[in-house]
């Protein structure tokens, strides 16, 4: 069988945001059933917030098994996702993942936004105009039809900035807000995708029935929310329980001592039917990490996509060879 290599440009080409809410969706609903596991995330970390990731999924019912790796550094990061056969250990391919890696990580916002946002909903604040927010307010409107976004960025010009990219990419009507708490009054969904390391969102900023995606905070030194948002929420979501106890400042500061973690559902039993919003529902939350299962449902997707399609490169499977032990090299 022959592997491929998957460029940045071909991933865009093949692949939309609808195909990867579908895929997560799919990937989720499978994981729910034990048709995937996932591989718990690992990372290292050094420097001034330079870290290496790495998580990874078994997916026993499609066949394949896969790896995603990356470097987070001040100057960006070069994504590898990696998909071998389950049964044989043969490469299949290998896909250049930063776009993918977005698309992901959108498509989860929108699975958590579809299942536990208000069906109502229609206005949405995004904290943070890097790498990630385009595709997260992109997201959110493919499952709730937005009719403003509200935007804000401790920079006046970044927020000014991605408002008026938000109108001309996505036909949204957007606007800066002045401050956090001006952002988020009364909107009925939140995203926080920042790098902040100091809680800026706090429950009392929230409007009764919002709906919270935070994405930002990943690593322990990183915060995005204070502790008193988790006593309005009657849902609180994860992508993987395990990676909150691990590596999320916030779900450790707020959990840790008291152990009640029965109350944080996997967003996959979500996606089962293990719950739903309630119309008296006050606050849902769901905190996504970044987790093999979604990363790779999107990438087998993307694989037959390519397949079908004859796109990426070929990749001879690579040679295996006998080491001669106790022989020094010439």
């Amino acid at each position: 069988m022959t592997a491929r290599w998957i460029s940045e440009a071909e991933v865009a080409a093949v692949l939309d945001l609808r195909a990867a809410i579908a895929g997560v969706e799919a990937g989720l609903v499978a994981e729910a059933s034990g048709a995937a596991e996932n591989m718990p995330k690992t990372h290292v970390q050094w420097g001034d917030g330079n870290s290496l990731h790495a998580i990874g999924a078994v997916f026993t019912v499609s066949g394949i098994v896969g790896t995603k790796t990356w470097v987070h550094t001040a100057e960006g990061a070069t994504p590898l996702l990696i998909l071998f056969d389950a049964d044989s250990g043969a490469l299949r391919a290998v896909i250049e993942a930063f776009a993918l890696g977005q698309l992901r990580t959108g498509a989860v916002s929108a699975v958590a936004t579809r299942w536990l946002a208000a069906e109502t909903a229609d206005e949405m604040a995004i904290i943070g105009t890097g790498r990630q927010a385009l595709a997260q307010v992109a997201a959110v409107a493919a499952v709730r039809p937005l009719r403003a976004v509200r935007v804000f960025s401790p920079t006046a010009a970044h927020r000014e900035a991605f408002a008026a990219r938000v109108s001309d990419e996505l036909g949204l009507a957007a606007r800066a807000a002045g401050s956090v708490a001006e952002a988020v009054d009364g909107a009925p969904l939140v995203t926080l995708a920042t790098r902040a390391r100091q809680p800026f969102l706090r429950a009392a900023m929230l409007a009764r029935g919002a709906h919270v995606n935070a994405i930002g905070a990943i690593t322990p030194e990183r915060v995005e929310f204070s502790g008193d948002v988790f006593a309005r929420c009657g849902i609180v979501a994860v992508d993987s329980v395990p990676a909150v106890q691990g590596l999320s400042r916030e779900f450790r500061d707020h959990y840790g001592s008291r152990g009640d973690w029965n109350t944080v559902m996997p967003l996959s039993q979500i996606v089962a039917g293990a719950a739903r919003r309630k119309p008296a529902t006050d606050l849902t939350l769901c905190k996504a990490m970044g987790v093999g299962v979604s990363d790779v449902a999107v990438a087998i997707e993307l694989m037959s996509r390519a397949e079908r399609t004859g796109r990426g490169r070929p990749l001879a499977q690579p040679e295996q060879v006998t080491v001669k032990w106790g022989r020094s090299p010439k």
